[in-house]
């Protein structure tokens, strides 16, 4: 990454009080509802500033929550999906004559990651989960079972699971 787009991400985060993601990127929960579902467990909705670089990816992975994405700066972002359709990316960003959008959400219990758009930059985006996000729900996916579910989508496989 160039230094301006260093000096840049790095202000973010420091200014966000951003903190490493177990599956890429920086982020920080920004709101946790005190109104609780599922017998008091769970928070109706969560919400966290999220930033990726080029360099740091958001692995596959999937939650038992619809995730909703909102652009706010930097880089567009490809929001990756799969199912047995295969391999589609929804861009987050504000082009919107482009096809971007600057809102999209995730359905809960689809296998999904993210790139920054840019070989040399950062995104920096919203995610609100609902039902609220717990890490228990979290589920990173492992390379050698996606690669049995799905052949076709080898390539990308590859680029978005840790092992």
């Amino acid at each position: 990454m160039d230094s301006r787009k260093q000096k840049e991400m790095e202000k973010l985060v420091k200014l966000l009080d951003l903190q490493p993601h177990p599956e890429g990127g920086f982020y920080r929960e920004t709101y946790r509802s005190e109104e609780m579902i599922r017998g008091g467990k769970r928070s109706i909705l969560t919400s966290i500033y999220f930033l990726l670089t080029s360099e740091s990816i958001s692995h596959f992975h999937r939650i038992k929550s619809d995730e909703h994405w909102y652009y706010h700066g930097g880089s567009p972002l490809i929001v990756h999906t799969l199912d047995m359709m295969g391999h589609h990316q929804h861009i987050v960003g504000n082009d919107i004559e482009a096809g971007y959008y600057p809102y999209f959400m995730v359905p809960k219990d689809t296998i999904f990651g993210s790139t920054v758009m840019d070989a040399d930059g950062f995104s920096l985006v919203s995610c609100a989960v609902a039902p609220g996000f717990d890490f228990s729900d979290f589920e990173l996916m492992n390379k050698e079972d996606l690669a049995s579910s799905y052949p076709d989508q080898l390539e990308i496989i590859e680029k978005l699971c840790i092992s």
